[in-house]
């Protein structure tokens, strides 16, 4: 075998790897069908926990099947749309109640909540959290201890959810009533950047490889703008207590944790009546201190799942841009490198297209060329900073 084989078969691997992985991780994403859906919200099992499931006793008795929490901070311009969003629910307002915690906002978010609380047809509280606690997870436990259902839902403060949102949940628990976490799809809405079909491809993505991992038993991520846990279960790992120092990551933490508790516990919910809109950063610098935000907690993950899982993805990323570096310089590396941008364009494609037919966004698969042109330098650049651990926002320095 010559040195062009050789060195070929040593970029081909990577890509390989990359492309059986995700063609793996396709079959682990099981997409609801419409005929398992359930007619009528009127028996829920998971209410053993918190009292008689008949929708005449859950009114009478105002106890809500979900608790559901947001940390706000500075986001009374995006509240009311949030609110609404809520009034729009398909389940009843006496199915749940709203708990927004208010991280020490200067724009007047604690008055409208006051404020909307008179007027929604659910139980809307405000939570305010004390002088010296700031931060997400800090809110997100303050909303936690006053709630009143057994579930918790979670979604953030400038996201639109659909209508049938809170409904998927309910009837998810109604027929699987041993789960413990459930994470929901997520789908961004463009912010007027030059970049937004490239960044709906890649967060399309991302929902798809953490729901095929999920799937598959090996979760490595989610997203805090949607999904559900269990208050017990909760409680039982610990909650935030032990990564209470880490700005980011309220979401994978905690799936990591309960998932080495209750293993065959954790669901993703692929069903797209609980799709949640999620603005994209409008800018690019917006880009990248939310990617630097997530890229921070690498360091600091206790599974394996997730950085064998971002190595993988950077080393097939970093093999092709290499690979078209060398095949200028060496003709004979041509034939491999071409198979190998086919075999990692082929595992997206495949893993990415009944994703976007769930996020109804397909035609962003005209973007896939673009984004791998462009994502190993733009990976290389977000993982280093990641790793140096400092970056603004909300308004504030976080380390």
């Amino acid at each position: 075998m010559d040195a062009s084989s050789l060195l070929g078969g040593a970029l081909l691997l990577g890509p390989a790897l990359y492309a059986g992985l995700l063609g793996w991780l396709r079959g682990g994403i099981g997409f609801a069908k419409p005929s398992a859906r359930l007619a009528s919200p009127l028996s829920f099992p998971f209410l053993k926990e918190t009292g008689p499931g008949s929708e005449a006793n859950q009114e009478a008795n105002h106890q809500p099947l979900f608790s559901l929490l947001l940390a706000a901070r500075n986001e009374a311009a995006a509240l009311p749309h949030l609110l609404q969003a809520l009034q729009n629910q398909t389940l009843p307002p006496y199915y749940f109640e709203v708990l927004i915690a208010d991280d020490h906002s200067a724009d007047g978010t604690a008055a409208l909540v006051v404020a909307a609380a008179k007027k929604t047809p659910f139980a809307l509280r405000l939570i305010t959290l004390p002088p010296g606690t700031t931060g997400k997870k800090a809110a997100l436990a303050a909303a936690e201890a006053q709630a009143r259902a057994a579930w918790v839902v979670c979604t953030d403060a400038d996201c639109r959810p659909a209508p049938g949102w809170l409904r998927a949940y309910a009837d998810l628990l109604s027929a699987q009533p041993g789960l413990h976490f459930v994470s929901g799809p997520v789908r961004l809405t463009p912010g007027g950047g030059w970049f937004d079909g490239l960044l709906g491809l890649e967060f399309a993505g991302l929902v798809g490889v953490g729901a095929g991992c999920i799937g598959r038993g090996w979760p490595t991520m989610c997203n805090g703008a949607n999904l559900a846990f269990r208050r017990a279960t909760f409680h039982e790992v610990g909650g935030y207590a032990d990564n209470q120092g880490i700005a980011s990551g309220d979401d994978e933490f905690l799936l990591h944790k309960i998932h080495l508790r209750y293993p065959a516990g954790i669901h993703f919910l692929a069903d797209a009546r609980a799709l949640i809109d999620t603005p994209a950063p409008a800018t690019l610098r917006a880009l990248l201190r939310q990617r630097v935000r997530w890229a921070s907690k690498w360091p600091h993950y206790r599974t394996a799942a997730p950085r064998q899982l971002a190595l993988l993805v950077l080393g097939a990323n970093v093999s092709l841009a290499v690979g078209l570096v060398w095949a200028l310089r060496w003709p004979a590396l041509a034939p491999w490198v071409g198979v190998g941008w086919a075999l990692k364009l082929g595992g997206d494609a495949w893993l990415l297209l009944p994703m976007l037919r769930l996020l109804k966004r397909r035609r962003l698969l005209a973007w896939l060329l673009p984004l791998q042109l462009l994502y190993a330098p733009y990976g290389l650049a977000v993982g280093l900073a990641g790793q140096r651990g400092g970056y603004r926002w909300k308004g504030r320095q976080v380390r």
